[in-house]
């Protein structure tokens, strides 16, 4: 071959995006394969030109609508509905491709000695045969002499196709040596053709329609965005700007891709990457597992899950973050590691702009601000908890851990359910990593009688604020209505994210655990009544497990501000998740 290969690149590129989708009605006459429509003339004598030197029989007429038309031919109607499928089946024309009629045609452009002339018409006895316009492959040894015709930018273009269909791992170099040839041979294999090793000039052509097709799919951009310092290739068939929302630029799907893409910019430092790491784990969009790394300078989170195929990467360089998370959905994983190479090799960041000049460090208000334009993920609910021991130990209610699929402590910290007592309400937690508390229980076993303060440490509106309250009421009998031991009945305004929290008496002991509101069908009672299971009956219940509770000493009564560091140190939000 003496044209360029990559003009063959360039064309194919063209003829995916601007195949006519019409197919001409029969007529008498010549009948053609049409291969492409190009509404200029010039693009369309370079597609000719492509097709050429695969198809002798290439000629491109103007159509009536002004476009003009390549096509190969002409041939009796029943042979070039043969040479069509063939042709497909081989992908040697793109899938889109038809048959057409002689009259359809005006003027032909190509070959340019024959422009200006009408398509010839077939006698009706004609007889073309097959065998004379299709090329044979080339054996073996005629690959190899058609190889040595290609220059270095055409054998880079298929190292580069190899490498795209997952094949070549080496150098873009146009070097030819084993990890070349056994990827072409993987090709070949995978294509169902005999793996030599060496491609014939069908094969290439083939493999180049490939490639140009995914691409032409994918529209793999660069783009640069000067406000978030960050240039990389996108995928823009796929995905489309929609927004910014600092530190991310939003792509939204473009047409049914269900995909969506996000640039990351932010100033930081290492304490600001591992804030924003964990952030991101928090999104409905990121799955729980899969793969997870973090260092100093940079991590990456990949995972997947019935709704969910997500990957995320960013770096911290001269105090700046960027990164870039591609949100998908399963059963893509073949188009996505494809957008994730070509992200991962063209991605470069500006160490001189980022597109928030916000604090590096991530309190609330910062997670607030990350988190904007992305959906955080929720769980089913949230109840409260108390630490029993120095190892992080956890009491809460049966209510927090029930059907849950993954249990939390303060929204980070995992953990499992070591005892789930149905009758007493009473569930223990151990924290899958040890933890150090800020403050532990001391449980008081005997309370005093009715008629005392109390207070309830706890989360009353479950995961909405940052931090426990207290609430405050009276504890008016230490057993229950009916006289059941092991049971305090407390007066108390208490809303359902309370429920699991310590129960304080004056002195900042603790005297029994919150329960759920009573719902008996038979009986409504008052929003105030509510119920607590004492100390002494926790203190039965968790023996058997090894846990040995502090025992409070007694004390004085503390002022409220007191009561409530001692009563915030050990209580903890408990997250039950899907």
């Amino acid at each position: 071959m003496t044209r360029p290969f990559a003009l063959l690149v360039a064309c194919v590129l063209g003829l995916i995006l601007t195949l006519s989708p019409g197919r001409a009605l029969a007529q008498d006459g010549s009948t053609w394969v049409q291969v492409g429509a190009l509404s200029d003339r010039v693009e369309a004598e370079d597609l000719a030109l492509a097709f050429s030197s695969l198809f002798p029989e290439t000629a491109g007429y103007e159509l009536r609508s002004g476009w003009f038309a390549v096509v190969l031919g002409p041939y009796p109607e029943v042979e070039a509905q043969i040479r069509l499928d063939s042709l497909v089946r081989d992908g040697m024309i793109p899938a889109e491709s038809f048959l057409a009629y002689s009259s359809d045609f005006g003027p032909a452009f190509w070959p340019l000695e024959a422009a200006g002339t009408l398509a010839p018409e077939l006698a009706p006895d004609a007889q073309v045969q097959l065998a004379d316009t299709a090329a044979p492959d080339e054996t073996e040894a005629e690959a190899r002499a058609s190889e040595a015709l290609l220059d270095e930018t055409q054998r880079k273009d298929l190292q580069t196709a190899l490498q795209w269909f997952g094949h070549y791992s080496g150098a873009i170099d146009g070097a030819y040596g084993p990890g070349t040839r056994k990827s072409m041979a993987a090709w070949q294999e995978a294509a169902a053709l005999d793996p030599t090793g060496t491609l014939t000039t069908q094969q290439r052509a083939r493999l180049i329609a490939e490639y140009t097709t995914e691409i032409a799919a994918f529209g793999f951009q660069t783009v640069t965005e000067p406000k978030a310092g960050i240039t990389a290739t996108l995928p823009l068939g796929l995905v489309e700007f929609d927004h910014y929302e600092p530190p991310f630029v939003h792509y939204r799907a473009r047409g049914d891709s269900g995909l969506r893409l996000v640039l990351i910019s932010q100033p930081g430092d290492a304490l600001a990457l591992a804030g924003l790491y964990d952030l991101m784990q928090s999104l409905e969009a990121v799955p729980l597992t899969g793969e997870r790394s973090l260092s100093e300078d940079g991590f990456r989170i990949q995972g997947q899950s019935a709704d969910y195929s997500t990957t995320i990467a960013a770096s911290l360089t001269g105090g700046l973050i960027k990164g870039w998370m591609l949100i998908s959905t399963p059963g893509n994983d073949r188009r996505d590691a494809r957008i994730v190479q070509t992200i991962e090799a063209g991605f470069v960041g500006d160490n001189a702009v980022s597109l928030d000049p916000g604090e590096a460090v991530l309190d609330p208000a910062a997670r607030d601000g990350l988190a904007a334009g992305l959906d955080l993920r929720k769980p089913r609910l949230s109840r409260s908890g108390f630490f029993v021991d120095a190892a992080g130990s956890v009491l809460t209610t049966v209510e927090a851990v029930e059907g849950c699929a993954r249990i939390t402590l303060d929204q980070g910290a995992e953990a499992t359910v070591a005892l789930s007592d149905a009758a007493s309400g009473l569930a223990l937690l151990t924290p899958t990593s040890p933890l150090s508390p800020m403050g532990v229980a001391e449980l008081q076993p005997a309370p005093r009688r009715g008629g005392s303060e109390i207070a309830v440490a706890g989360y009353p509106y479950e995961d909405r604020l940052p931090a426990p309250v207290l609430s405050f009421g009276t504890l008016e009998e230490v057993t229950g209505l009916k006289g059941e031991p092991g049971l305090l009945r407390l007066s108390l305004m208490a809303q359902a994210g309370d429920v699991g929290g310590p129960v304080l008496d004056a002195t900042g002991a603790v005297v029994g655990m919150l329960l759920p509101a009573p719902s008996d069908p038979a009986q409504s009672l008052p929003a105030e009544v509510r119920f607590a299971l004492a100390s002494s009956e926790i203190t039965r219940l968790i023996a058997p497990l090894g846990i040995e509770p502090v025992t409070a000493t007694g004390g004085s009564a503390l002022n409220p501000t007191l009561l409530g560091d001692k009563g915030r140190a050990m209580t903890v939000l408990v997250s039950c998740w899907d």
